[in-house]
């Protein structure tokens, strides 16, 4: 099995992949705190609940977008399992040309979503990441990454106006009955689920618009399953997305 790590700044997801199929999952909280031995032993926890024995990972990637945890998780694939984790970055083969300015600014997580998206549609594609922060990613006709567009998280925003607005109180972030709220939390809600909407639809419109209106939309990310379906313009979700992914650069880069 391989086992394919994705270290976002809220959360850590491991997979294990039986050839192309995603036989199993896992979301841990990301803890800069935490050590190698600390996430090891839950692995080995959520393994052995789930009747996974250690012995059948047999290979591991990681993509990181917190430094301080990058070197944790090699070491956890280390000690755990006793291999050596391909680690996404520079020198790494994507198969996918970058044409930013500074290739080495961009996250892992976004070369990883869009070598997936790109592998599905295999033409023009806007990849929407619902994670910490929202990203944008536009991957051309000739499978190139071409840049795209970092926002606030929906979860940052509604931070934001909890703990500015003195009278307003914490809210979950939820779809409210109606737009227009009749009451506090709702209207909250209300302004946080729709114009979170109201963002994703306008930057997806306008890159849609400089990329050509037959290009692919998907969505990833933990609260892709709340706003892409009330949007517009992001027909898409893949939960799997970034975990596939981590499956294909692997592949790229290990021989069978």
């Amino acid at each position: 099995m391989l086992l394919v790590i994705d270290v976002g700044n809220t959360n850590i997801v491991f997979g294990l992949f039986e050839g192309d199929k995603l036989a199993h999952q896992f979301r841990v909280e990301s803890s800069r705190g935490r050590t190698a031995d600390e996430y090891r032993v839950t692995l080995l926890s959520l393994l052995s609940m789930n009747g996974i024995e250690a012995s059948r990972v047999t290979a591991g990637i990681v993509a990181s977008v917190v430094p301080p945890l990058t070197e944790p998780m090699v070491r956890l694939v280390q000690q755990a399992f006793g291999k050596e984790a391909l680690v996404v970055g520079a020198g790494v083969r994507s198969g996918m040309p970058i044409l930013v300015e500074n290739p080495r600014e961009v996250g892992a997580d976004r070369i990883v979503n869009a070598v997936a998206a790109y592998a599905r549609f295999q033409k023009e594609v806007i990849v929407v990441d619902f994670g910490t922060a929202t990203t944008f990613d536009c991957v051309s006709s000739k499978g190139e990454y071409l840049g795209g567009v970092i926002a606030p998280g929906i979860q940052i925003s509604a931070d934001a106006l909890f703990s500015r607005a003195a009278k307003l109180p914490r809210v979950e972030v939820a779809l409210p009955p109606k737009v227009i709220g009749r009451n506090t939390v709702h209207s909250m809600q209300s302004g946080i689920v729709y114009g979170y909407v109201g963002l994703v639809d306008g930057l997806v419109e306008r890159l849609k618009a400089d990329m050509g209106q037959d290009c692919a939309v998907i969505a990833t990310g933990g609260l892709a399953g709340l706003i892409a379906p009330l949007t517009r313009t992001v027909p898409i979700t893949d939960d799997e997305l970034t975990l596939t992914g981590l499956r294909i650069l692997y592949e790229r880069n290990v021989a069978p």
